[in-house]
């Protein structure tokens, strides 16, 4: 296959993508097959002379499709979804085509400054003040993971990329239950150890206690550990959880940690002004990252991590080689430095897109109706015999329970759930939360109706009623 070849085949692939997208509804959501089914299709060794590009379209179409789970399906309601919008998907196509490494200004200079426009376009959009600077990641995991290892190296004074940690003072983290996963794999990987992320008690809002991180702040000192940086959450994944920021920011300043807002999923909407009393206090935060992968519709991956002063990140993770400088430029920006990775992806590109295709009013307005339709359909959901709202929408996140009478509620909910996922008309997943095991329901596909979200409550009905 060559260039020429490229045109035919992008044009089929483009077909495709709209056939397969204008059918989503038809197909069920999550993939009905079982391990080994798709591994099994395949040759047990690549093959030795080059195939005809006919052949390899045609395995993809019978053997792809139907094995995945369709996160683009308007009735995706399981994880936080991972949107794709027409406008961001060409952006892809584009930055794909061109396919630069952009690891320095040099060798992408359009890449550099095209994110450097975004970061300031996402900033003002989600209404944070003009002192935030920022970069793009490939998710909220590496976005937490690079906050983490700052804080570790400034409560060290940089002494840990230098020495090892091997003899240091041992680091205490503060987060509370609600955040998510990735702060414990952070911690794990940034030799602080998970037993030293201290989890807050939260609570009867499923937030953080100030006091309660006061007074461990207090007692780490004391017992003569070293307190690094406090994690906070606005739309934690399980039951979208929120810290009251502004108090533990409070806290978090007054001991002179570095601190790390987790708003993922709930960071989008906040592009509507009415929902930014979630994070009141934001503008105090050192760090604090968002998807626009999960609910403004730019393609996964693309995490955004804004930054109060990306001089102690860029210390931490920065590197400049002779090879890798810019002769004659010493104080460009180079984004490799703020990040993990040295290679980069041009990811600006598909915000860039997804921005001007929809504007903010358009994105604003999708968000809007996300939230009501939430709202709406816990509402109906609450007057079905044996159900229960275990948490209250959280921006368009809920969760609820089955509670058929002489059944243990949570086996039953548990089997319910198997139940709704093998009909496949709508996507849902589950969580525990104070012990109870409940079902999750996440309204934010870009494409999504207020007739698809009002079919969960039909399929809870369907396939409960007489049971």
């Amino acid at each position: 296959m060559d260039h020429k070849d490229l045109r035919k085949w992008s044009g089929e692939a483009a077909k495709w993508a709209e056939e397969y997208h204008a059918s989503l509804r038809e197909r069920p959501v999550r993939a009905q097959t079982t391990p080994g089914v798709t591994a099994a299709k395949l040759p047990e060794i690549a093959p030795e002379a080059a195939e005809d590009m006919a052949a390899i379209f045609e395995d993809f179409k019978a053997i792809v499709p139907d094995a995945m789970t369709h996160w683009q399906h308007p009735r995706f309601f399981a994880y936080f979804p991972g949107n794709a919008s027409p406008a961001s998907m060409l952006a892809e196509q584009l930055a794909n085509a061109i396919s630069a490494q952009a690891m320095l200004w040099q060798t992408a200079p359009a890449a550099n400054e095209i994110e450097e426009v975004m970061i300031r376009w996402l900033r003002d959009a989600l209404g944070l003040s003009n002192h935030f600077t920022g970069t793009i990641h490939d998710s909220a995991t590496t976005a937490t993971l690079s906050a983490i290892l700052t804080m570790r190296e400034r409560a060290l004074d940089w002494k840990g990329i230098a020495e090892g940690l091997s003899g240091q003072p041992l680091l205490r983290l503060y987060a509370s239950a609600e955040t998510h996963s990735s702060v414990d794999k952070a911690a794990r990987l940034a030799g602080i150890g998970q037993n030293n992320l201290v989890k807050i008690d939260t609570d009867f809002e499923n937030g953080m206690d100030p006091a309660a991180l006061d007074s461990a702040i207090t007692a780490d000192s004391a017992a003569g550990y070293l307190p690094a940086g406090v994690i906070l959450c606005v739309g934690g994944t399980s039951i979208g959880a929120t810290d009251p920021i502004n108090a533990c920011l409070d806290v978090a300043k007054a001991r002179n940690l570095y601190t790390h807002i987790d708003a993922a999923w709930a960071g989008s909407a906040m592009i509507c002004p009415e929902f930014r009393a979630l994070w009141t206090g934001v503008d105090k935060a050192d760090s604090i990252v968002f998807n626009p992968h999960k609910w403004l519709g730019v393609q996964f991956d693309c995490a955004v991590q804004f930054l109060a002063d990306p001089t102690p990140q860029i210390n931490t993770m920065g590197l400049r080689p002779e090879y890798l400088k810019t002769q004659g430029a010493e104080d460009i920006v180079n984004y490799n430095e703020w990040t993990v990775p040295l290679g980069r992806r041009f990811r600006a590109l598909k915000i860039w897109f997804t921005l001007r295709a929809y504007g903010l009013t358009g994105l604003r307005e999708r968000i809007r109706n996300h939230v009501s339709w939430a709202n709406k359909v816990a509402e109906v959901i609450s007057t079905l015999p044996d159900f229960t709202i275990a948490t209250a929408p959280a921006l368009s996140l809920f969760t609820f329970q089955y509670v058929p009478e002489g059944q243990n509620p949570n086996e039953a909910t548990a089997k319910l759930l198997e139940r709704i996922n093998n009909d496949g008309r709508i996507y849902l997943t589950q969580t525990l939360h104070e012990g109870k095991f409940v079902i999750r329901v996440q309204v934010g596909q870009f494409d999504c109706t207020r007739d698809d979200v009002m079919m969960i409550p039909k399929v809870l009905s369907d396939l409960t009623r007489g049971s």
